[in-house]
């Protein structure tokens, strides 16, 4: 087990130390204005000391415009929010971790903005269910406004530019956000794309933007920097959503998406080992992979580190982040690497009333 969770891999020509990630994770604990918080600088770095190789923050919105998607969410849109990312980077990086910045767009999914009353979105489709109240949100979410082309120009360019600002931070690269029913995951999802130009309609037109994004993002930041996208097929407002084609739909995203410049893949699921696409069906990292020329990162109830283990050595993924798991075990790398017992994962006390970055989290003692 610890030959496969702890030998090393490259991405790029950045040297990771072991195959554990930290999951990005909504804790809405920036400061008003979208400042890192010296809490979010303990609370990141509580990570990085307790081993893992890589950490992959919370996402992060990106202009003073559309792209904010909660209230106490951190920014990367200014230069005030790239200089209170700083020290939090340095503080991971005095580990020996890596430490990669999720880019996202919440579109239609917002549930707090400090900038803008409204939502806008690729149609005027507001997602299904409700807004999540430990994330600040109630009732259902609003009818957002359908884009018009310049404000697909102006997203495309956010992630330019909150790229841009993460590499000035000192962030190792960026992960843009592609999953979870936030702005590009609803620009793929058939049923929130009802557009007729060229960015919606089949699926070729609706996986469009990602490539176009993953791509400027590229030109600006150079060929050092890490470039990885999230993808899912559940969202947090529909978590049992499948993509209609199965693994002819997967096939094509993520041949697609393996032709472009990026360094990685990061899948999520519900189970991350269980059949993606129906009964007898591979998983999606195995679909990342087996259709895909990318490291993957797989993602979904892996704190089993015999289970973890086993996507690795059964080459499905190159890499497992942990979400929950690691938010009860900051760190869990180290515990698994000297043989120490995990502690389970308490939702009500880390979570609740509200997700923010509790005093119980900071004050838990770390195994190095």
């Amino acid at each position: 087990m610890n030959k496969e969770l702890f030998s090393h891999i490259n991405i790029k020509k950045q040297f990771l130390k072991n195959r554990l990630a930290v999951a990005p994770m909504t804790r809405v604990s920036a400061e008003d204005d979208g400042r890192a918080s010296n809490r979010m600088k303990n609370y990141y770095s509580r990570f990085a000391k307790g081993g893992f190789g890589t950490v992959i923050s919370e996402g992060i919105y990106l202009d003073e415009s559309y792209s904010q998607g909660y209230i106490n969410q951190p920014g990367l849109a200014n230069d005030k929010h790239v200089q209170s990312w700083k020290p939090v980077v340095d503080s991971v990086h005095n580990y020996d971790a890596v430490f990669i910045a999720q880019l996202m767009h919440a579109g239609g999914q917002g549930q707090g903005n400090a900038y803008v009353t409204k939502s806008i979105a690729p149609s005027e489709v507001p997602p299904k269910g409700e807004q999540l109240e430990f994330y600040g949100g109630s009732g259902p979410f609003p009818k957002p406004r359908q884009m018009t082309e310049q404000d697909i120009t102006s997203a495309k360019q956010a992630f330019v530019d909150g790229a841009l600002n993460a590499k000035k931070a000192g962030f190792d690269g960026v992960e843009i956000h592609g999953a979870n029913g936030y702005l590009l995951d609803q620009f793929l999802t058939d049923y929130l794309n009802q557009r007729e130009d060229q960015y919606g309609g089949s699926l070729e037109n609706r996986l469009r933007i990602m490539p176009e994004i993953i791509e400027e993002v590229r030109k600006e930041v150079g060929e050092e920097f890490i470039i990885g996208i999230r993808i899912s097929q559940i969202k947090v407002a529909d978590p049992e959503h499948k993509w209609a084609g199965g693994e002819d739909d997967a096939s094509f995203i993520f041949s697609e998406l393996s032709k472009t410049s990026l360094d990685y893949i990061h899948v999520t699921d519900s189970d991350a080992t269980a059949p993606a696409f129906g009964e007898g069906s591979r998983t999606l990292a195995k679909a990342a992979r087996d259709f895909g020329i990318l490291p993957v990162i797989a993602n979904g109830n892996l704190g089993n580190p015999e289970k973890a283990a086993k996507m690795i050595k059964k080459e499905e993924a190159d890499i497992i982040s942990l979400g929950t798991s690691a938010l009860a075990n900051p760190d869990f790398p180290n515990r698994v690497k000297h043989g120490i017992g995990l502690k389970d994962f308490d939702f009500e006390n880390t979570l609740l009333p509200h997700a923010h970055i509790k005093d119980s989290e900071l004050n838990k003692e770390i195994i190095e």
